[in-house]
């Protein structure tokens, strides 16, 4: 019979095993390894580091946010708003019920099994409290790991715009928290250019 304990390790064991298999890599500390499991570990890692007390199904979430995300390249959707929005949507849909079927398979009730796909889908953001901190991870996970090389790719008018809407899905507190993040010189200076109500308002005005 499971634990409480051997349940969770299990789990998290099995939504590792599934990142795992990520074709695509990224090095870290001159190690190349599936790009969703580094993804996964930064989210329990940034997790652990806002709330060291978060729920096991939060935990479960966070560790499950992009599960085997590769599977459904971006590139399989119309490349305009809608295209986007669509193929959030379905990846939404598609990481809970993922996780769902390996967590019902680790041993978890389906009130667990929902509360985590609920999570998963950020249902009733800025409402549910646990919700708006999976966002605020997922935010800072974004700043500290990925936004140097996405900024490096993108023209600086769709990089501002990127940080306007991060900050507007962040809490007070994760915003707080991200300012207090080692960004490299012209990362910040992307940051505090986009934060920056002058900036805004011109954009805006043309």
């Amino acid at each position: 019979m499971r634990t409480r304990e051997s349940r969770f390790e299990e789990a998290i064991a099995a939504f590792d095993a599934a990142n795992a298999q990520d074709p695509n890599r990224e090095s870290r500390d001159g190690v190349e390894l599936p790009k969703e499991l580094v993804y996964a570990r930064h989210m329990s890692q940034w997790l652990e580091k806002l709330e060291p007390n978060a729920s096991e199904a939060l935990r479960l979430a966070a560790r499950a946010q992009h599960i085997r995300r590769w599977t459904i390249p971006r590139s399989d959707y119309p490349n305009d708003r809608q295209g986007y929005i669509r193929w959030r949507n379905t990846l939404a849909k598609f990481h809970a019920d993922t996780a769902g079927q390996i967590l019902r398979e680790s041993g978890y009730d389906e009130d667990t099994v929902r509360r985590v796909a609920s999570l998963i889908r950020k249902q009733h953001l800025k409402v549910d409290p646990e919700a708006q901190l999976l966002e605020d991870v997922a935010c800072l996970v974004f700043l500290e790991n990925y936004f140097g090389d996405f900024a490096r790719r993108h023209d600086e008018a769709q990089v501002l715009e990127i940080v306007r809407k991060t900050w507007k899905k962040m809490s007070a507190r994760g915003r707080e928290t991200a300012l207090a993040l080692p960004l490299s010189p012209h990362a910040r200076a992307l940051v505090e250019t986009a934060l920056s109500p002058a900036t805004e308002n011109t954009e805006k005005d043309n």
